[in-house]
């Protein structure tokens, strides 16, 4: 966790106290271990019983729910859990996900309360601030700003402004800041549900069908029709990431994989991993994307993959190690997408396409001006826009690289080939593939609600995976 999750969770909460307050009975804030804060509430006031909806989290979030569970248990309250997105608890199988996801997303959407009943004798207690609760300062000037408003405001802007060139500008890290959704926080931290998301994107899609609103020329509105279907199964990979690590939790901590036990160091490269961290590489794009999700907390899904993949192959990192510094500078940190990714991007699945980015290429094929690098790189000003994205070749570098910017910390194409080298020699046993396999038959999508084939599963890895990688908008 870090200040920057903890200051947009504080303000949903302090909008929510505001808008409970104007119900009847502001919000109530406790802070401490939850067992002990549960014991308080009992002892002074009686608990009937406890509600909290069902949660993909950490393990510490799950210690805390075991601890919870056995709590209620010596107490005989009763504890109700509903759902609250497309994630199955104790699913059986895949078969019929994708269907069971539309007709819950379907329900009626929850109506408040229209008024509560006031709880007098019970202080509303204090919304910590980070400093409060331990947290590193954590400066983050272009951080979304928290709370259901904000995020209703950023639903219907995406839906009727914003969106309409989605599907070709997601994979842009200056257009995506735009054209992409930006709920992602909102629905990581509750302040939108995933349902109103999804229904919301129906009836815009349905309004569209019709031609609607009045005026909008068929050109625009095909290009609407199309991103708002490709957002759409956004929307349904969210949950389906989500569904990996409920059915998996050993992802946070362990390869799916096992045959990739002991590739990597169990401990990172201290410099390695301060420089990627830190946005000092020496490798331009890649230190302006790491430097861009510093200052503002988001990032598009392909720089995000770029980042864990780079961290991964190229510096030949622990993804746990890389994994830990992107979850705390995602203000959208959303445990049940990040752990599955970290590992799809650093090639530990076994199930997915090994995608090894070239970081130089990736900067000429999405920020082929410049603008980007040159926002978040400013030590590079000088250096011409044929060399911007390797300064290493131009001819003034001796005067640039190790003193005003870093040399690269690897030759990229070198380590990409070991890299490459190390995962296929493990990929080559038949070992190898009965369980890739087994992995899945229990996480791989499905379509239509039918179960591959063992045999097509094969074949069709590499394609879907790759698919996966290129397009699946994590912001969503």
């Amino acid at each position: 966790m870090s200040a920057r999750q903890w200051q947009f969770a504080a303000e949903c909460l302090t909008e929510l106290r505001a808008a409970l307050a104007a119900l009847g009975q502001p919000l109530v804030v406790r802070t401490g271990a939850v067992v002990a804060v549960l014991n308080h509430f009992r002892e002074s006031h009686g608990i009937a019983a406890l509600w909290s909806h069902e949660e993909s989290g950490n393990g510490w979030t799950f210690a805390r729910d075991l601890a919870v569970k056995a709590w209620c248990r010596e107490h005989g309250i009763p504890w109700h859990e509903p759902r609250q997105n497309g994630v199955i608890r104790r699913l059986k199988s895949r078969d019929g996900w994708a269907k069971r996801w539309d007709q819950f997303m379907a329900e009626p959407v929850t109506e408040p309360p229209r008024a509560l009943q006031p709880l007098p004798d019970v202080a509303p207690g204090e919304i910590p601030t980070e400093a409060c609760l331990g947290l590193h300062p954590d400066p983050c000037p272009g951080r979304q700003t928290g709370g259901r408003e904000r995020g209703l405001e950023t639903l219907d802007s995406f839906l009727t402004e914003r969106g309409q060139t989605y599907r070709r500008a997601m994979s842009s890290p200056l257009e995506g800041a735009e054209a992409c959704s930006r709920l992602s926080p909102y629905l990581a931290w509750g302040a939108l549900s995933m349902r109103e998301a999804a229904q919301a994107t129906w009836e815009r899609q349905r309004a569209l069908k019709l031609r609607e609103p009045s005026g909008t020329s068929p050109a625009a509105i095909k290009e609407w029709r199309q991103s708002l279907t490709s957002f759409n199964g956004r929307l349904h990979w969210h949950c389906h990431f989500m569904q990996k690590l409920e059915s998996e939790p050993k992802l946070e901590f362990e390869n799916l994989h096992p045959a990739y036990n002991g590739m990597c160091p169990a401990e990172p490269d201290a410099a390695r991993l301060a420089a990627w961290a830190n946005g000092e590489t020496g490798l331009p794009f890649v230190d302006a994307c790491m430097r861009s999700l510093i200052a503002t907390g988001w990032l598009n899904f392909r720089m995000r993959a770029m980042l864990a993949a780079v961290a991964s192959y190229h510096l030949w990192l622990p993804w746990r190690a890389s994994g830990e510094v992107l979850a705390r500078r995602f203000t959208d940190y959303e445990p049940g997408i990040h752990w599955p990714q970290m590992q799809m991007q650093s090639g530990t699945t076994g199930v997915n396409t090994v995608r090894i980015y070239n970081p130089v290429k990736q900067g000429y094929d999405q920020d082929p001006a410049g603008t980007f690098t040159r926002q978040w790189v400013p030590e590079l000003a000088d250096v011409p826009d044929a060399f911007l994205q390797e300064p290493w070749k131009w001819e003034g570098a001796s005067a640039l690289l190790g003193t005003r910017y870093p040399e690269p910390i690897v030759d990229h194409l070198l380590a990409a080939r070991e890299a490459r080298d190390r995962i296929w020699a493990v990929r080559r046993s038949e070992a190898f593939r009965e369980s890739a396999n087994e992995i899945q038959a229990k996480h791989g999508s499905r379509r239509n609600g039918r179960r591959r084939s063992a045999n097509r599963n094969r074949r069709n890895t590499r394609q879907k995976a790759d698919a996966s990688q290129l397009n699946l908008g994590l912001d969503s």
